[in-house]
């Protein structure tokens, strides 16, 4: 089942918190614990709480605190965006609802309001967190006083837009919908967004409710800040509009309607006593309050008057504001659900489960597995995983500042145990330069190491057979790669990272020479992680061997299908080539046929088909011309290029195409114990993600996966 949903609008005072009441109660018919969620919150004065949590924490009874519930203020995450730190703000919003999933088996998630002015950057925003959280979005869309065709058009928009950031869609709701339209709107949804780009989505449309849509006098009290005079027992009466008294009392009568707000100056005695009196004649229509301005209470003689009517239906708030600005902040003012307002929330509630197929939505959502992810939820999974079981990683580049920028981040945020290699004096005056903090980091000078001895009589029996002598084995171990390498031979790390000031080859001839492959693998190879915007795909090998051969290609196939997985990437491998099944003959065709059927018979299970061209490999419309009973077509998550040239390039041109990209690696696969290369224009997330790798793929050799 899914594990979330993200509940956001395509524009503002859609009803967003009446439809997040019927999804929880939804919800909660049928999972234990349910959690809720909003990445980043509003509130309208640092010292309240957010509306929308309060109202679900206190009707439902989550068992949550208010501060599980919330990662970022708005405030916060805009300043933090204007500095260029997104990444940031995606990281505090990932680990705080990272948090909160493992302590629940589903979690409501809800987006943010869309004020006045912010909208194109919020639903930027709410893409991206949707995106990245994996969470499939329900799009709320405001019916309010618009067409069938503006209500369809808007909910369309904000779809495919979504659709285009990478966002999986659940459907979509038309909240606050005229009464006699929604029948047209439901049927333009679904033959229209339903029939085409989304065919799996829901669509519901609920009505206008007046008592939702409507003010009630406490919300203006709270709004406000108001003092409330008279009338405590009567606050929630409902407001259709405001009359500001800004005339002559007989004029201003002639302007009252039913459930008004009356805003007028606290010395404006003829009206108080005007509108009280009102409520006794039936020639007028009953007012829903008064709001006296300037900080200005009635004066003895009229308090006298007011305090003798018993009852007091009408309430009267005074506020310390003078009547205009008063006036323009009730402008801003909407009917929302107050946490104690039990029966606008029975009606939210009632009209959720009227207009809404909760039996259906409940099964969707049950049934729904988002399969998209993002680059920065990849990276994020990696960290996650590599803390879980802390590996020992070395790194042979001890005074390279990207190396020390990455290790310094590495540690402060426990991802694994680290070694650097290198004179010890020269790597403490680095970090004091950079101003790093690297407390609980090894550094090893190979040179004056205690171990240096016993590496190179390790390395010399190993490599006597070559010709090898003894003083050119200690000459050899005293290389810091060489010297990283035997760490991880003898078990005093798990792993090793290097390459970002040396060489491919640098980095893996003393793995191939220390280390060695496993004995169930004939060759070294690698795989490429590529992160696209919602998806993560493994292409191999793209950096190590140049014309592998029918039978290496398989066991390249098998292994990099094993390190998906490794990884989370369920493996559907396409063996690639410039022909697709039957449809082109040569060598090179000949050469990926004779692979695939290798790996067909040593591994019967794995979902494995070749030849297949790169389009019919990774586009469902294509294979369904091309190959339409494949398994693999259109579907395909791990890659295998024929030969290096192919590979090599083909991951550039993929990562190049779009600054969404990420590629990760090259990763080695087929070695006893994990040794990875960086390339020498590697950035430091870059080599952050590298040594996480490493660490899982330790963690692998070890069983813990």
């Amino acid at each position: 089942m899914a594990k979330s949903l993200y509940v956001t609008v395509s524009q503002s005072r859609s009803g967003k918190s009446a439809i997040v009441l019927g999804i929880m109660q939804v919800l909660l018919r049928h999972i234990r614990k349910v959690g809720f969620f909003r990445p980043i919150i509003d509130p309208t004065r640092p010292d309240s709480k957010d509306h929308d949590i309060d109202l679900v924490l206190s009707h439902f009874y989550i068992g949550l605190s208010y501060e599980q519930t919330w990662a970022l203020t708005m405030d916060d995450a805009k300043q933090l965006i204007n500095e260029g730190k997104q990444s940031q703000v995606m990281e505090i919003i990932l680990t705080r609802y990272k948090q909160l999933e493992a302590q629940c088996q589903f979690v409501l998630c809800e987006g943010t309001d869309f004020a006045a002015g912010s909208e194109a950057f919020e639903f930027d925003i709410n893409a991206m967190i949707a995106a990245n959280l994996g969470s499939p979005a329900l799009v709320i869309a405001n019916g309010a006083r618009n067409s069938v065709d503006a209500v369809v058009s808007q909910t369309q928009l904000t779809m495919d837009n979504l659709r285009d950031k990478g966002v999986d869609l659940l459907g979509a709701i038309v909240n606050r919908a005229q009464p006699e339209s929604i029948d047209m709107i439901l049927a333009a949804l679904r033959t229209g967004i339903g029939a085409t780009s989304c065919p799996e989505c829901l669509f519901y449309v609920i009505p206008e409710i007046d008592r939702l849509a409507m003010p009630t006098v406490k919300d203006v009290q709270k709004w406000l800040r108001a003092e409330v005079l008279y009338g405590h027992d009567h606050l929630d009466g409902l407001i259709e509009n405001y009359a500001v008294a800004a005339m002559q009392l007989p004029n201003f009568l002639n302007h009252l309607k039913k459930n008004s707000l009356v805003v007028t100056p606290g010395d404006r005695s003829d009206i108080v006593v005007a509108c009280l009196a009102s409520r006794l004649s039936t020639a007028y229509p009953d007012i829903s309050g008064i709001v006296l301005t300037g900080g200005m209470a009635p004066p003895e003689s009229i308090t006298r008057l007011i305090e003798g009517w018993k009852g007091m239906p009408v309430p009267i708030l005074l506020v310390n504001e003078t009547t205009f600005p008063t006036t323009t902040r009730l402008n801003r003012l909407y009917g929302r659900i107050d946490a104690g307002d039990t029966r606008k929330i029975a009606t939210a509630l009632g009209a959720f489960e009227t207009h809404v197929d909760t039996e259906e939505l409940q099964r969707k959502l049950i049934t729904r597995k988002s399969v998209r992810i993002t680059p920065q939820m990849f990276e994020y999974g990696l960290i996650e995983k590599a803390k879980k079981n802390k590996q020992h990683i070395v790194l042979p580049e001890g005074v390279g500042e990207r190396i020390l920028t990455a290790a310094d981040i590495l540690l402060r945020r426990k991802v694994c145990d680290l070694t650097l290699l290198g004179r010890e004096r020269d790597v403490q005056d680095k970090i004091v330069k950079l101003g790093l903090d690297l407390s609980g980091l090894t550094i090893i000078d190979p040179k004056l190491s205690p171990m240096l001895d016993d590496y190179a009589e390790t390395y010399y029996d190993m490599r006597r057979n070559k010709g090898i002598t003894p003083e050119a084995a200690w000459d050899a171990i005293t290389d810091p790669t060489f010297f990283g390498t035997m760490m991880v031979h003898k078990g005093h790390a798990d792993g090793m990272v290097s390459g970002s000031i040396h060489t491919t080859a640098d980095t893996i001839t003393p793995a191939f020479q220390i280390i060695k492959t496993r004995s169930d693998a004939t060759i070294v190879s690698s795989v490429m992680l590529m992160c696209l915007k919602d998806r993560v795909l493994a292409f191999g090998d793209c950096a190590i061997n140049p014309n592998p051969t029918a039978a290496q290609l398989a066991e390249i196939a098998v292994v990099s299908a094993h390190t998906a997985r490794i990884f989370g990437i369920e493996p559907r491998v396409a063996l690639l080539s410039y022909s697709t099944g039957n449809s082109g003959r040569g060598a090179d065709v000949e050469k990926v046929i004779e692979a695939t059927a290798i790996a067909h018979k040593k591994y019967p299970d794995l979902l494995l088909e070749g030849p297949l061209q790169y389009d019919a490999a990774i586009d469902p419309e294509v294979a369904a011309t091309k190959l339409p009973d494949s398994k693999v077509a259109g579907r395909a998550t791990v890659f295998i290029f024929p030969d290096l040239n192919t590979g090599n390039n083909t991951y550039k041109a993929v990562q190049r195409a779009s600054d969404q990209v990420v590629a990760i690696g090259p990763v080695l696969q087929g070695l006893n114990k994990p040794v990875n290369d960086l390339s020498r224009g590697c950035t430091v997330p870059d080599i952050v993600n590298t040594v996480a790798i490493t660490a899982i793929q330790a963690q692998a050799g070890k069983g813990l996966i």
